[in-house]
């Protein structure tokens, strides 16, 4: 603000000077010099608020981290080489000069990071990759200097023996060299943080340990992953049910949850989902009960809030009566079809458009699975021909809202082929002749789509009777399903007495 005042004035008195003959020279140099200075005072107090920031915004212990137990072992373990220099000086041990935490979005890699300034007793200063990448030559290794300057002079300002420059993205300026991106920016700041890196010895003081982020370890340059730069690596991954119920824990203290809340149901229903997704949930379910009125939050509030998370907020479409009892008629046929295949997995199902879906059947795991036999991989084919195949029975024809479905369906029968459950048996799949490959994928497809039209074939009459149900309530919990399923729902002993009549 002050320098666009500062050049504002000079130009005005200039023009106003020069106007009557007098010398403007004098003028132009000193608001040069003004301007100048005045952008030395900004870049300095952006320097000094980002320390302030940095020095009290890591006070985070592990205990605050839920799940990624395994991650933050291994991390504690690194960091004491850090924290017990002199314990370790003795064995002959050298402190590690980085650490790699990788891993999907959202999982804690930089709540870690601020942890491991917590657990060590260090100043924290942080950067982004991005914030590197300049279009003029030099900008961005200079500003690598400046952050191992900065994170050195804070530590000894506030007396610590440590500090932790932590950078995120990293893979930004650390991508492989020479891979013709074409902008040698890239590589010069690249080579200041290798030369950084090197120049770092484990005896001085203030040490300074490197942690760096990314999601995109195989784009990272080998020259940084080598031992003496990046030591460990450190996956922290996607929590496993216990990591997500101990996240749930955590983000729930200071929230007023009623009786029937049951965080395990709620960690069992959101297999896959990082840290950060299930901050999002427990806050949108906060959000969901203000918005009725309520002064807790119920578990339909967090369950409503998981579609909210995966799907996106409800959307303005209106589809037509008829695209209503089709899209009921679809997600019913995926139901059906997922609750004769494996029982008790439909946990919601909904005919509200969110995103870009008009509706969608919520299904969760038994256990956490990470491998897949062939049987379990056909049955998830015929999940998700499901859709379709219940259009085709009711309606005899079907409609475009099975696209992302068989694309599903397509891309299994293609797992089911390159990790040789096929009949093909096993096969190089780089090497697989393309006709043979689709015709495989087309005799899987139909197999699984005829088995799936006789098993949806007993509930030809019922699914009519329940789609009509379910465009008058909009949704229907897994537990009601599966009573209709048995013949224990109102819905079902109706249809028992229309029947009979």
């Amino acid at each position: 603000m002050i320098r666009e005042v500062i050049i504002g004035v000079g130009v005005a008195l200039t023009i106003f000077l020069a106007f009557f003959g007098v010398n403007v020279f004098p003028f132009l140099l000193l608001t040069a010099v003004l301007v100048a200075l005045s952008m030395m005072v900004d870049r300095k107090g952006i320097a000094t608020t980002g320390s302030k920031e940095s020095a009290v915004a890591h006070r985070i212990d592990f205990q605050q981290i839920g799940g990624q137990e395994n991650a933050k072992r291994e991390l504690r373990e690194a960091l004491d080489f850090l924290k017990y220099r002199d314990k370790i000086k003795s064995m002959g041990i050298r402190p590690l000069k980085g650490i790699l935490l990788t891993g999907p979005p959202g999982t804690g890699k930089t709540l870690m990071a601020k942890a491991a300034a917590t657990y060590t007793d260090s100043v924290f200063v942080s950067a982004s990759g991005s914030e590197f990448v300049e279009m003029y030559v030099g900008v961005g290794a200079s500003r690598v200097r400046e952050l191992f300057k900065k994170a050195r002079s804070l530590a000894k300002r506030e007396g610590k023996d440590s500090a932790i420059v932590f950078i995120d993205e990293i893979d930004v300026v650390g991508g492989k060299r020479g891979s013709g991106q074409g902008h040698q920016e890239y590589d010069q700041t690249l080579n200041q943080l290798l030369t950084e890196m090197d120049g770092m010895q484990t005896t001085q003081n203030p040490f300074v340990l490197v942690i760096a982020a990314t999601n995109r370890v195989d784009m990272l340059d080998p020259a940084l992953l080598r031992p003496g730069r990046f030591d460990r690596q450190i996956k922290v991954d996607l929590p496993d049910r216990e990591g997500r119920l101990h996240i749930l824990e955590i983000q729930t203290k200071n929230k007023p949850l009623a009786d029937d809340v049951d965080l395990d149901v709620i960690a069992k229903e959101t297999f896959g989902f990082s840290g950060a997704q299930l901050e999002s949930l427990t806050n949108e379910a906060a959000i969901l009960a203000l918005r009725e009125g309520k002064d807790k939050i119920h578990l339909q509030h967090l369950r409503d809030a998981v579609d909210k998370v995966l799907m996106g907020e409800k959307t303005g479409k209106k589809p037509t009566e008829d695209e209503l009892h089709r899209v009921a008629v679809h997600e019913l046929g995926h139901a059906v079809t997922a609750e004769n295949v494996r029982p008790n997995s439909v946990a919601h199902i909904t005919i509200a458009p969110r995103g870009n879906a008009l509706g969608f059947v919520r299904q969760v795991p038994e256990n956490d699975a990470y491998l897949y036999t062939k049987e379990q991989l056909e049955n998830q084919i015929k999940v998700a021909l499901g859709g379709a195949v219940a259009e085709e029975l009711i309606y005899g024809n079907r409609s475009t809202g099975a696209q992302n479905d068989f694309m599903q369906a397509s891309h299994l029968a293609r797992t089911l082929i390159h990790c040789g459950l096929s009949r093909l048996g096993i096969v190089d799949a780089e090497n697989l002749q393309k006709n043979i490959l689709d015709e495989e994928i087309r005799r899987i497809l139909a197999e699984q789509e005829e088995e799936t039209r006789k098993l949806l074939a007993s509930y030809k009459d019922r699914l009519e009777s329940l789609s009509n149900y379910l465009v008058d309530r909009e949704s229907m919990p897994g537990e009601d399903f599966r009573a209709w399923l048995k013949g224990k729902s109102d819905i079902a002993q109706r249809e028992v007495a229309a029947t009979t009549a």
